[in-house]
């Protein structure tokens, strides 16, 4: 069975897309973060708790700070890239949950009154939500180069607090000259899949 997704948007979001490693100047907009929160806010979190939370990095100033934090090899396109975007988990996630889930409000001290049960819920779903991002940067036409090599702690407490977990950062725009590494490999469909 074929997939109903156009063939060409398959390749804009999966085949074709890949890590960028240089962009162009050409700035990210307000419009294009806007159009793709608008579409990624749709992807589906346990209760729907929505705990991923992006602080766009735009400021000279705010690059500098995060770039220190950056490790080596990330430095210089973190440091040339139209926009960067640190994703982090909302640890008190679960203050929105009445609003986010009215149907169980009870669900914000039924399940998520600990700190700890938290703490593993938001990182899952802020993961999720982290995915989704990345493939709407991609459905607007932007690549995305998503990093996990910094000081988390460091990027934590430059730009975030103690609620707030840093899970990547991901320079964002038009890719640039040379920006893809050569693809690496994926594993078979029998490696991946087991029926019981």
């Amino acid at each position: 069975m074929s997939l109903v997704l156009d063939p060409a948007a398959q390749d804009l979001l999966f085949r074709e897309a890949r890590t960028a490693n240089t962009f162009t100047d050409e700035p990210v907009t307000e419009e294009q973060v806007q159009a793709i929160y608008d579409l990624i806010k749709f992807g589906p979190t346990a209760f729907n708790q929505s705990p991923l939370r992006i602080t766009l990095v735009r400021s000279p100033e705010a690059r500098e700070r995060l770039v220190k934090h950056m490790a080596e090899g990330n430095q210089p396109k973190t440091a040339k890239a139209p926009l960067v975007a640190i994703l982090s988990a909302d640890n008190e996630f679960h203050e929105e949950l009445p609003a986010l889930f009215p149907h169980f409000p009870q669900a914000k001290d039924a399940f998520f009154s600990e700190r700890p049960a938290r703490e593993g819920a938001a990182q899952l779903n802020a993961a999720l939500q982290a995915a989704y991002f990345i493939v709407g940067v991609r459905a607007a036409g932007l690549a995305a180069g998503p990093m996990t090599g910094f000081d988390f702690a460091g990027v934590q407490k430059e730009f975030l607090d103690d609620d707030h977990t840093p899970l990547m950062v991901i320079n964002i725009g038009k890719p640039g000259e040379d920006a893809w590494f050569p693809r690496s490999p994926r594993l078979d469909i029998d490696q991946v899949i087991t029926t019981v």
